[in-house]
């Protein structure tokens, strides 16, 4: 399909990458992957022709059809969600013109016996036949089973897309190169503006693609289920394999063991060499042997290691102060925009110390509900922040609101306050940004970059509280692994709106599920919630139900008040006992380990049998409050 060869594209005398070569063939299905900045957008921009190489070709076979979803759009106003995603469908529209204005024609036209109306008669029949072959009678179906797919419900399709955020724009263009029939699919960030339900699907329908995909994602498990075949752009060269992501990772890393035992054999033989050059240079007989061996050693071909670029950012997250043991407590919580209401009589306790996931389809209200909590949008009913919290937020669009005429530097500096201003360039370079590189002007930065910057820059407050957005939108998998175990290592509160199920596995111990105003609290991280939303369908075709009924929690105007509040109570309680049991385990634990290390030293200790029987006794008796507890809520539920 397409042959890269030669390729090398530079830009302010450096080359993002230099003589690279490789071919695309149909169902290649390939994962390109590189750190931020390393040329994976610009190589998508020359397989589109949307901009040449500096040297090399691109050679592709005749009326390829190439499709690219890049990440900035522009849409023509005034057309409805359906209308534009016609759009795919040029020739079928422009047949659907010429049939009707024929049909009028033969509807106008009574010389039936003439030339003309004879000719009509046959252009009618080529023009049907090839609607047909193009698939005209089948577009509109196909349409729609692509929008549900991403999303959209049937009263979206002829509303205006004026009236959508740029990330539903986003889906309409992914929408209309599905449609098209595209023999290569060019897709950057296609992940960024879907939530996981719309990622699954999209999963699906490139699994059975059968042209060539080359995908731009940071998105780990998207790639692992998807690809067939992973490039990295790394220092300028780019390594191919017919892996997915991780294993491609795998084979990456023993063949570099390969390449490192090679080259130590090599350089072993080298020196025996070398020394034999030197005993025989100082006898007259030996010198002509000599002079082979240094022929010999001259037409080696020295063994290389592939470099890699294995600088990552350092992010570590410091809490100001302890806060309260309730950060936030919110009852009877609505939000509306007009006339459409976004949040109804949400109900959410978030404690010290907790760590939380907001997910669902995008329009569900997790960005507003997050928004709402750091205090940028009004709403009705109560909302109640705990003592010394404070709030660190991290917009989903963060990267936007840096000021691309600054540098990076001088951004920096302007957010700094006197106590942090001397650590700005430290703070920086743990973000990547050495050397003259602070001196760059945002706006040349790629969206990975930027993100970074915005990252470092949310450093110079003091929080307790993290309310991240989206965060790792446009970061490298590299960059993305050290955020997430900055995340991990924070000792504050954490609320993380994402959809990306890789980065929130094993990170947050409850997920909230927004759907229809409501919202679904599951006590567990992604994998759990997975597992239980898997369970949930399948209830749902057995009972034959168009919708799940949402659970008495989360719709307490349709139940008892009272009974509200008790569920609500005990699911508090149970919360408090499982922290305590987790911490009498791990002490009673490390008692055991003590005494398996030294058995004598530890039962030295004054008062130590009284300690450890009565942390067991303590134990017994918060496990046999939870059952009852447990066996309550379950009979309330």
């Amino acid at each position: 399909m397409l042959n890269i060869h030669n390729l090398s594209v530079s830009f302010g005398g450096e080359y993002l990458f230099e003589e690279i070569a490789f071919r695309l063939n149909g169902g290649d299905r390939v994962g390109l992957i590189g750190k931020n900045g390393a040329g994976k957008s610009t190589l998508l921009k020359l397989l589109s022709k949307e901009m040449g190489p500096d040297t090399g070709t691109i050679a592709m076979e005749k009326d390829i059809k190439i499709g690219f979803l890049k990440q900035d759009i522009d849409f023509e106003h005034g057309r409805t969600v359906l209308e534009e995603s016609y759009q795919a469908f040029h020739e079928i529209k422009s047949l659907e013109l010429k049939l009707e204005q024929i049909n009028q024609e033969l509807a106008e036209r009574t010389d039936y016996e003439s030339d003309g109306y004879n000719q009509l008669m046959v252009d009618l029949t080529d023009i049907t036949h090839r609607y047909e072959i193009l698939g005209g009678y089948n577009y509109q179906g196909d349409t729609e089973k692509v929008l549900l797919g991403l999303g959209f419900k049937r009263g979206d399709f002829d509303k205006l897309t004026d009236t959508f955020s740029g990330g539903w724009r986003m889906r309409i263009e992914l929408a209309k190169l599905l449609l098209q029939n595209n023999d290569v699919l060019l897709l950057d960030e296609p992940t960024n503006h879907l939530d996981i339900e719309s990622i699954i699907w999209l999963e699906q329908f490139l699994k059975n693609y059968s042209g060539a995909v080359v995908i731009v994602s940071h998105d780990k498990m998207f790639l692992d289920n998807v690809t067939n075949r992973t490039i990295e752009i790394s220092l300028g060269r780019i390594y191919d394999y017919n892996k997915p992501y991780s294993k491609f990772l795998e084979l990456r890393k023993e063949i570099k063991e390969q390449q490192l035992n090679a080259q130590k054999n090599q350089e072993k033989q080298i020196q025996q060499t070398e020394r034999l050059i030197e005993k025989f240079r100082a006898k007259a007989t030996k010198a002509s042997m000599a002079q082979s061996l240094i022929k010999k050693l001259d037409k080696i071909e020295r063994i290389e290691v592939d470099e890699e670029d294995n600088s990552v950012m350092n992010v570590r997250f410091p809490v100001s102060i302890t806060p309260g043991k309730v950060v936030a407590e919110l009852e009877e919580l609505s939000k509306s925009y007009g006339p459409k209401e976004v949040l109804t009589g949400i109900d959410l306790l978030v404690e010290r110390g907790s760590k939380t996931a907001f997910v669902g389809q995008n329009g569900q209200g997790k960005t507003t509900l997050a928004k709402i909590m750091v205090g940028e949008l009004d709403y009705t009913g109560n909302l109640k922040i705990g003592h010394n919290v404070q709030i660190g937020y991290f917009a989903q669009n963060q990267a936007e609101y840096l000021d691309g005429g600054k540098t990076i530097l001088d951004t920096m500096i302007d957010a700094a306050n006197e106590s942090n201003r001397s650590k700005v360039r430290d703070i920086l370079g743990s973000f990547l940004f050495r050397g003259d590189e602070v001196d760059k002007q945002v706006k040349v930065l790629s969206g990975g970059e930027r993100n970074r910057l915005a990252l470092a820059k949310m450093l110079l407050q003091p929080f307790n509280v993290l309310v991240m957005d989206e965060p790792t939108n446009h970061l490298d998998i590299k960059s993305k692994n050290v955020l997430k175990q900055a995340l991990q290592k924070f000792e504050g509160t954490l609320i993380l709106v994402s959809h990306d199920r890789d980065f929130l596995q094993g990170l947050t111990d409850r997920v909230y599920e927004f759907k229809d105003g409501n919202i679904k609290e599951y006590l567990g991280d992604i994998d759990f919630y997975l597992e239980q939303r898997k369970a949930e369908d399948f209830r749902k075709i057995e009972k034959g139900d168009k919708k799940i009924q949402p659970k008495a929690e989360t719709s307490p105007k349709q139940n008892d008040y009272q009974a509200q509040k008790k569920i609500k109570s005990l699911k508090n309680k149970l919360s408090g006992l499982e922290k305590k049991i987790a911490q009498l385990e791990k002490d009673i634990a490390t008692i055991d380990h003590e005494m398996l290390m030294d058995y004598d030293a530890t039962i030295a200790k004054p008062g130590f049998f009284d300690d450890y029987q009565g942390k067991k006794v303590v134990l017994e008796t918060l496990m046999e409050d939870w059952e009852k507890l447990s066996e309550e809520l379950e009979q309330l539920d």
